[in-house]
């Protein structure tokens, strides 16, 4: 059975390439019946917060990427089982006791850094045949280290990139356990695959340098390494390293700019991969489709104009019913009441043609949902005028005698332009400056339709009064 993981460490919001891993991750693992798991690496305690963690099941949550363990695993709760293979290591001779001090390792980096050598740890205490090591010195609390087999290669089959060959001469004795008994990232990180059954370890290629070691670690416990994945960095539209102006925002960001999560993950599944030409994918298509053999070992671009046409896309083609509770949810964060308006579903299909964004769709359909507190200066201006006040009383007659349904409304309207001999938009833009506060909205029978008969014609009436003063 496939089994991945996504693993962040909570020293700060869920990013947008930690998101696309955890989706390459979710799709690789999901897409062929097996198990997506998720672990939090926070043994980095002075900047693991509980806010980050928060952020990170928050951003996870809403993109819909849960993982199938009932809990997440925290490696501080695993020091136990850390230090269990510590002293396994130790007592089989593939890890061993190292007393240098900082000073003497500073020392060493200086000496081979004047030789212009690589700078790594000399195994002054390693054990090795016919060596004899010096005594202990008292009271120094030594550190663990891994011993590396100092011949042959370490082959790297990744996924993505291909064969990689790092010489072992190349890979020192990594520290597994500090003086005071800490397990290391690398450390903990080896054992939690082996533990957790990981059979693929899908992750940003920063980490391909850590992926020998891990390898040797595993194959000194008795393990078989996992696949590995090194997913390329994500770059910003102009070739320059993604910043905030790019778009390297926290996944919670991208929600309240008005994304729909399954756009967001349509977008971010094109970072990198690709099936042909087809730009737009449902879930149940990435599922079945995604494989990394059509995963670029190149830089992906981060182009947030493209990112607001997928969403777009989607908003226009999605189950309004699907797209309803997000709706909901940015109408409430304009402190506005779905149930103080027409049904969410009816709004969406009037509204989604001409709005990129779930934001922009509240902002613009706010006079459903509470009384208007005023009008566009600049709409208002041009189309509520001494001019447009008697188009308004004709259309307050006219549509006070009609029945309240898109047809009889638009009849009505056709029917006042006819009267007036006027063309429909000189009605028709004095009816929507009238009733939503400005000149842009969807199309008026359908607006007066949603907007009910008593606050439509209110609306009228106190725009006819704005227009005769």
């Amino acid at each position: 059975m496939t089994v991945t993981r996504f693993a962040p460490s909570p020293t700060g919001y869920l990013h947008i390439g930690g998101a696309r891993t955890a989706l390459f991750s979710y799709l690789y693992a999901k897409g062929r019946g097996g198990k997506f798991l998720l672990r939090i690496e926070d043994t980095d305690r002075e900047r693991s917060t509980q806010e980050a963690v928060d952020a990170i099941f928050e951003g996870m949550a809403w993109l819909g990427l849960a993982g199938d363990n009932a809990e997440p695993i925290y490696q501080t709760q695993r020091f136990g089982r850390y230090a269990e293979v510590i002293r396994q290591m130790l007592d089989e001779g593939t890890a061993y006791h190292c007393y240098a001090s900082k000073e003497e390792l500073d020392a060493l980096r200086a000496e081979q850094q004047a030789r212009k050598e690589k700078p790594r740890y000399d195994g002054r205490w390693r054990p090795e045949a016919g060596k004899t090591l010096p005594s202990p010195p008292a009271g120094v609390k030594p550190v663990v280290r891994f011993r590396s087999p100092n011949e042959g290669s370490v082959v790297l089959k990744d996924l993505i990139k291909g064969e990689i060959v790092f010489a072992a001469e190349e890979l020192d004795d990594l520290i597994i356990a500090r003086s005071d008994g800490t397990p290391t990232y690398n450390f903990c990180v080896v054992v939690d695959d082996m533990d957790m059954g990981i059979t693929h370890v899908i992750r940003g290629d920063d980490h391909v340098n850590n992926t020998p070691r891990q390898m040797q670690i595993l194959q000194a416990l008795g393990a078989i390494p996992p696949a590995y994945a090194h997913v390329s960095m994500i770059l910003g539209a102009d070739g320059a390293k993604l910043s905030k102006r790019h778009g390297a925002l926290g996944v919670i960001e991208y929600r309240a700019m008005g994304f729909m999560p399954e756009a967001l993950l349509n977008y971010l599944v094109r970072l990198g991969w690709s099936h042909g030409d087809q730009e737009l994918f449902t879930r149940e298509e990435m599922l079945a489709k995604f494989d990394f053999d059509h995963v670029s070992a190149s830089p992906a671009r981060f182009d947030m104009e493209k990112a607001f046409w997928v969403n777009h896309q989607y908003l226009k083609i999605a189950d309004p019913a699907v797209i309803a509770p997000e709706f909901d949810w940015h109408l409430r964060r304009l402190n506005l009441d779905p149930a103080n308006g027409p049904a969410l579903t009816a709004v969406i299909e009037q509204q989604r043609e001409r709005c990129r964004t779930l934001a922009e769709m509240a902002e613009k359909s706010a006079f459903f949902y509470a009384e208007l507190s005023g009008y566009n200066e600049k709409d208002a201006a041009k189309h509520l005028t001494p001019k447009s006040a008697p188009v308004l009383a004709a259309l307050i007659e006219g549509l006070s005698a009609a029945e309240w349904e898109p047809d009889s409304l638009h009849a009505a309207v056709h029917g006042v332009a006819e009267k007036l001999r006027l063309k429909l938009g000189d009605v028709a833009q004095p009816i929507r400056v009238a009733i939503a506060g400005m000149a842009v909205s969807p199309p008026i029978d359908q607006t007066l339709a949603l907007l009910g008969r008593e606050r439509s014609l209110a609306r009228l009436r106190a725009a006819a009064v704005k227009a005769g003063a």
